[in-house]
């Protein structure tokens, strides 16, 4: 009787955390499946209460966060690969000529964005590969790269930072 008092808390708690968004109720609720297997195989209550502790704690402390930030996009260090950064070193195509101190146009993962090359004089035709370097305002600063088949574009520049 108590595994099935286990697991029914659990899914109640699964249940809960469809509303709150916090990971905290998910946490809990598989806590007490687990406390539900531990009870099924035979554990006494104060087994498993310790049991509950224990999956507790690790789930809150150690998933949840993983969790969260796996969810928001953000990398192990807390940075967030979003907004224009997102586009850096993101493989283009030329849509517009991009000729000397002229902006082009370019499609950047099917967005059109006005853009500049990145070296002055540089004459970059439509259809050409390139690989974004910056974003200044609205404009992507790009350089020449060439396309591999299933693979990234490989530009002509150094990396950028966190790049292998």
């Amino acid at each position: 009787m108590i595994p099935l008092l286990w697991a029914i808390a659990g899914v109640v708690l699964i249940a809960v955390e469809l509303v709150s968004g916090t990971f905290v109720l998910l946490m809990l609720g598989l806590a007490a499946l687990v406390t539900a297997g531990a009870s099924a195989l035979g554990a006494p209550l104060g087994v498993d209460v310790v049991v509950f502790g224990l999956a507790s704690a690790a789930l809150v402390l150690l998933a949840r966060p993983a969790l969260q930030r796996r969810l928001r996009g953000e990398a192990a260090d807390g940075a967030v690969n979003a907004g224009p950064a997102a586009l850096l070193g993101a493989a283009a195509e030329v849509v517009e000529p991009i000729t000397g101190d002229d902006a082009g146009t370019v499609r950047i993962g099917g967005a059109l964005w006005t853009a500049r090359a990145l070296h002055d004089g540089a004459v970059l035709a439509s259809g050409d590969p390139v690989v974004v370097v910056d974003i200044r305002g609205a404009t992507a600063v790009v350089t020449p790269g060439r396309s591999d088949p299933g693979g990234p574009a490989h530009p002509s520049r150094p990396p950028l930072q966190g790049e292998g």
